[in-house]
């Protein structure tokens, strides 16, 4: 019962949405996002945290608290927007984001017919707006992997709304030996997500200097199916307008030889700690990245208190004699 009502309500919620002018969408979705930082003091705390963790040094508490605010009213008109720009015709979509130096993914001229690409991507923005990159690069079909909810007809509702897009997605539990085939035979924009907690068998590897569980997928899908690797972000220009730029290609080999996927690794959260400073309000704030640095912690023991230093001794008033 509970599944049918949560059903019926994000499909109502998303025919709604859908019905709006895409500016009135960022407007309600800023708003909600603003009623949300006002009452979720949970989420909030984990913002200021996440802040003050990356820019505590650097900024005062009344700029941390400023960008928390604008985080939450941009994550709310993120949503919001994403709902409603996934049903777009791209005819339409472009004349709201622009895509900057698509031309780097583009094939040399010795490259193999089916070659792929694989772009890290994170929560900077509208950034399910990646699935239109096929639209500029001619020749490729973009695609990404996903987790698949526990509500059947909901997990449906929402597939059926990104897959307008013209994405391909693959359920990373059930799907993994279409993508091996596709990665093989077509010529893919892989997007991975790749800025989230990544539990116990992630790399711990610094963003902003603090060790956190990352995710390999890039590295190692760049190097097994020998596909160059970039990075991808989203970034606000205006209301309800994004503009999503390709980074420089991160190099997977060195001197003819595959490079540690660590060392790759770091490369790829560089580049997201540089987009991060760019705008610090565009990133995703409200998840607990440096989970594993809070658990590391945790566990550490905490030194000995210090011995009390021995008194002096007390003063004499006697003289010699």
């Amino acid at each position: 019962m509970a599944d049918r009502f949560l059903y019926l309500l994000a499909r109502a919620l998303i025919a709604g949405l859908q019905m709006l002018p895409l500016p009135l969408v960022a407007r309600l979705g800023r708003g909600l996002g603003a009623l949300v930082h006002l009452l979720d003091a949970r989420h909030r705390k984990v913002v200021l945290k996440n802040l003050h963790l990356c820019f505590g040094k650097e900024k005062s508490a009344a700029e941390l608290r400023a960008i928390a605010r604008e985080n939450f009213r941009r994550i709310g008109e993120n949503f919001a927007c994403a709902v409603k720009t996934a049903g777009m015709p791209w005819s339409k979509l472009r004349h709201y984001c622009e895509f900057s130096n698509p031309e780097v993914l583009m094939p040399a001229p010795d490259e193999p017919g089916s070659q792929s690409r694989v772009v890290a991507i994170g929560h900077f923005g509208n950034f399910e707006l990646y699935a239109r990159l096929g639209e500029v690069v001619p020749g490729f079909v973009t695609a990404t992997t996903y987790r698949g909810l526990r509500q059947p007809s909901l997990n449906r509702l929402l597939q059926n709304l990104r897959e307008k897009s013209g994405c391909h997605f693959f359920e990373r539990r059930t799907d993994g030996a279409a993508l091996r085939a596709a990665m093989q035979q077509s010529r893919l924009i892989l997007g991975l997500l790749v800025d989230q907690h990544a539990g116990d068998n992630g790399l711990m590897i610094p963003f902003f200097g603090v060790p956190c569980s990352t995710i390999n997928a890039p590295a190692v899908f760049a190097l097994r199916y020998h596909c160059p690797l970039f990075t991808g972000f989203c970034y606000r220009t205006g209301l309800g307008r994004w503009r999503l730029e390709t980074g420089d290609r991160i190099p997977t080999h060195r001197d003819g030889k595959p490079r540690p996927i660590a060392d790759i690794t770091l490369d790829i959260s560089h580049a997201f700690e540089t987009a991060v400073r760019r705008d610090p309000a565009n990133w995703f704030w409200v998840h607990n990245r440096w989970k594993a640095w809070d658990k590391l912690q945790a566990q550490t023991p905490a030194p000995p208190a210090a011995s009390p230093a021995p008194a002096p001794p007390a003063a004499t008033t006697e003289t010699p004699g």
